[in-house]
């Protein structure tokens, strides 16, 4: 196949032809460069390869052009290559129009000339470009193929935890796609148990359970040793954050994660908010990049594996996994996050998992084209989603409790909705039942005068009450009566150490009323329930670590 295509545009041959240089010195072997003296000639370049069926990974295009604009451009190629990542060259006086480019044209990034020297200033940065549309593209699909229903929970469930781990995988809806038909016949079997999986190499599996499909998708389920310096449970923002610092410090790090890396964040379908990201990353890119630095560092990623329990020796602390197994580590760092509490309410139970969502489960967005859909909460998280799915469902209706949507929600969120047209907010508002016999396909709305109201609906997605998934160290740390872990001066007990404390030191900022057992992002008491505060602790928590195991030396 030929490679794909970075085209650069801009009018100054002098300026063009150090981009091109520069382009080509960094990326030859792998991405032919295209340039384009003009928006024009840039455009025209663009419906051609496109007409040849050829790949364009990256646009850069200069700003201040005559007759068409690099934004102009940008904007009229993004239809014609709308995976291709867009940046826009510009200087220093024109950043202002950048900025706005960036919320209204879709630019992803903007670069000020000059860019010297390259590995500073340009490099970076469209490595990072390159390796998202990498991450989406495929051109030819080597990878699993999932067969099923589009209502089934078992097919929901294997289609997240693929997408979650970032598994490539094809999904066939046997009610809506004509290929499904093929596939069936390819397995020979008739009628057979559904969700069916055909592996890379062909094999077939029939209705595996998450776990299965896990061991042969490739996904480390078993640690490659029996004892570790640090262990961190969860792999959510804070957890990884604990496993980069960890790993490349010099500590054996493992982490253990029972569904996917990214944990809530990892569902977020975009993070306007995270510093250094000026036009936003969803959690699967942060995600993904997070879990190929902590790899690089040499952290062993054992998912789906959930720890069930935790017994303490001396110096060591034991985790007990699912398979009967168990971890000896000197240093446990919890990072398990919060889980949403279940809705009560008729009719949810049943239908959980065909229509009925806990969280944003974006691989259902395009099953909810040109439909309405609800949503209950009124979160980041759901504001997110609510976002996100506004881009595929005929109208999004946001039921909030409360009497205002920015009580928990951050402003920027608060004004993309308001200014939505297909987004409908109702205050004080609860779902009181969810009805459909296979699937959802309606929801009994309850009004702030107590009225009720039946509206159709594809689907419900569900963001409130989340709590800690922190159950299983009931016996081990304290906890709060919301299952919080108190950490640093909370855990003293007026004004002494907790009982049990056995080393000759005040617990650490982020440790537990356990020596050796820190605590970090969501499950922490008191924590600021954002990714960035996560990504903090995480990071912070591997210097007491250090201190810890200084002294067990």
């Amino acid at each position: 196949m030929a490679k794909p295509v970075i085209l650069t545009v801009d009018d100054d041959p002098n300026v063009l032809s150090a981009v091109a240089r520069d382009l080509r010195r960094r990326y030859a072997e792998q991405y032919r460069i295209v340039r384009a003296d003009s928006g024009a000639a840039a455009l025209e370049a663009t419906r051609e390869l496109r007409q040849r069926g050829e790949a364009v990974a990256l646009f850069l295009a200069d700003q201040r052009m005559p007759g068409m604009s690099g934004v102009e451009f940008l904007a009229q190629a993004m239809p014609i290559f709308p995976q291709a990542r867009r940046a826009l060259l510009t200087a220093y006086a024109d950043t202002e129009a950048a900025i706005q480019a960036i919320n209204s044209a879709a630019v992803h990034y903007y670069l000020l000339k000059p860019w010297d020297p390259p590995e500073e200033q340009l490099y970076p940065v469209l490595d990072d470009l390159l390796e998202e549309w990498q991450a989406s593209h495929s051109p030819i699909f080597e990878g699993i193929r999932l067969l099923g229903h589009r209502w089934s929970p078992e097919a929901h469930a294997l289609k997240d935890f693929l997408a979650r781990n970032h598994v490539p995988y094809l999904y066939f809806d046997l009610e809506t796609d004509p290929q499904a038909r093929e596939l069936l016949e390819q397995y020979g079997q008739p009628e057979p148990k559904l969700p069916l999986v055909r592996l890379v190499d062909g094999r077939w599996l029939v209705a595996p359970t998450v776990a299965e499909l896990a061991d042969q998708a490739g996904l480390l389920r078993q640690a490659a040793q029996t004892h570790y310096d640090l262990a961190i449970v969860g792999g959510g923002p804070a957890g990884l954050a604990a496993a980069v610092y960890g790993a490349s410090e010099g500590l054996r790090t493992v982490l253990i994660e029972r569904e996917a890396p990214g944990g809530q964040a990892g569902t977020s379908s975009r993070i306007e908010n995270y510093l250094g990201f000026p036009s936003g990353l969803s959690g699967g890119d942060l995600a993904r990049r997070a879990v190929a630095q902590a790899r690089r560092f040499g952290v062993e990623i054992l998912s789906p594996v959930e720890v069930v329990g935790m017994r303490i020796d001396g110096p060591y602390r034991f985790l007990q996994l699912n398979d009967g197994s168990e971890i000896s580590t000197f240093a446990v760092v919890v990072a398990v996050g919060l889980s949403y509490r279940k809705l009560d309410a008729p009719g949810i139970e049943q239908l959980t998992g065909a229509g009925v969502y806990y969280g944003a489960s974006l691989t259902e967005a395009l099953s909810c084209q040109a439909q309405p859909v609800f949503i209950v909460g009124a979160g980041n998280s759901a504001g997110q989603a609510a976002i996100y799915l506004a881009e595929y469902a005929e109208r999004v209706i946001m039921l909030v409790r409360g009497d205002s949507l920015g009580a928990k929600m951050s402003q920027y969120l608060v004004d993309r909705i308001e200014a939505s047209l297909n987004i409908e907010v109702r205050l004080n508002s609860t779902v009181s039942a969810v009805h459909g016999s296979a699937h959802v396909e309606a929801v009994t709305v309850r009004a702030p005068d107590g009225g009720e109201e039946r509206c159709p609906a594809a689907a419900l997605f569900i963001f409130t009450g989340a709590m800690p998934c922190t159950g299983w160290l009931t016996e081990i740390v304290h906890l709060d009566r919301q299952g919080f872990i108190p950490t640093g001066p909370q855990v003293f007990e007026e004004g002494r150490r907790p009982k049990g404390w056995d080393v000759d030191r005040e617990p650490f900022l982020l440790e537990s009323s356990v020596p050796g057992i820190f605590v970090v992002g969501d499950a922490r008491a008191g924590s600021v329930k954002r990714v960035a505060s996560a990504v903090g602790e995480g990071s912070i928590a591997v210097q007491f670590v250090h201190q810890h195991l200084a002294r067990l030396r």
